[in-house]
């Protein structure tokens, strides 16, 4: 079974990335389940937010899972017919136990890779690496002045939006975050970089390109629109656009929502992905000519999948 994580800044493009893998014939995926998140905490001084001091937990320190987390994983043990079993107590155990449930979901389903998309993950790749050593990451890139106009939206537009919250100022810092902790990857075997404005300006090359690191087939056909559920529109209802998996263009918010001293503000403080972008096309060294013409993979019939019933480790 091959495992890949999707990670970014939240409104960087990772749910339209997930939701066009989703329709190729090969891959499982499911809702966020932000289960490193919830397993080993700290998420806001994993970000850096200013006067965030790092709380030392000697529990997690020593091997034992967060109270929380293991809920989380009871719940998800639930949701994939993991049955009644009791979560195990220590972060190997339920690390263990969550690939399991993930690897059982995506075989009876008959396919032979999963992927598990949360933006925050990208926090915690060390720990994932160290657990699932064979794990693959896309990492999903957007410019920095969309991203936070982007979050701005979401934040106006929807109540109770778990997270978008902050202000401008902390989401430009978050954002320079990701760009940092994305850039620590460059190179490396296991890590593809999926630059938003390539994929849409060039989506042909964009993608065969991702399927080739994943060793995914870029001609096999693709349903008609990702017929999985990979969002509660009840809970996420920003994602209604993308979950279909149907790429476009997205469209700049920034100066609807910002004035010119919060723009101007931001063009200085933003960091410039060009730098990033130079040196995963070097790292990539892919020199190969786009493809002419629109997006037009294979088509397949869209198909409705159960969530199986499966039982994972114990």
């Amino acid at each position: 079974m091959r495992r890949t994580f999707i990670v970014g800044c939240p409104r960087s493009g990772t749910t339209i990335v997930q939701a066009m893998l989703a329709r190729h014939p090969e891959v499982a995926t499911l809702p966020e389940t932000a289960f490193f998140e919830h397993l080993y905490g700290e998420l806001h001084w994993r970000w850096r937010d200013h006067g965030v001091p790092h709380r030392r937990r000697r529990a997690v320190e020593m091997g034992f899972a967060r109270r929380h987390g293991r809920h989380v994983l009871q719940q998800l043990q639930g949701r994939l017919g993991g049955g009644d079993v009791a979560v195990p107590l220590r972060l190997a155990g339920c690390i263990e136990r969550f690939v399991g449930l993930l690897d059982d979901y995506a075989a009876a389903g008959g396919h032979s890779m999963w992927i598990e998309k949360t933006p925050n993950h990208l926090l915690y790749i060390p720990e994932i690496e160290r657990h699932v050593p064979d794990a693959r990451f896309v990492h999903v890139i957007r410019d920095g002045l969309d991203v936070v106009a982007s979050i701005a939206d979401a934040n106006l537009h929807y109540d109770d939006n778990h997270g978008f919250g902050g202000g401008a100022k902390l989401w430009a810092q978050r954002w320079n975050r990701a760009t940092n902790l994305h850039g620590r990857q460059v190179g490396k075997p296991n890590h593809h970089f999926v630059f938003l404005d390539d994929f849409v300006a060039d989506t042909p090359r964009e993608w065969r390109r991702l399927c080739e690191a994943l060793a995914l087939d870029p001609g096999a056909p693709l349903a008609e629109a990702c017929a999985r559920p990979i969002a509660d529109l009840a809970d996420e209802p920003w994602k209604r656009h993308a979950i279909q998996g149907n790429l476009r263009a997205p469209q700049s918010k920034a100066h609807t929502l910002f004035g010119p001293g919060l723009l101007d503000w931001l063009s200085q403080r933003l960091v410039s992905i060009e730098p990033l972008r130079q040196r995963c096309r070097e790292a990539d060294n892919d020199d190969a000519p786009a493809s002419p013409g629109g997006f037009s993979p294979p088509r397949a019939k869209a198909s409705v999948r159960a969530a199986p019933r499966t039982t994972g480790p114990v």
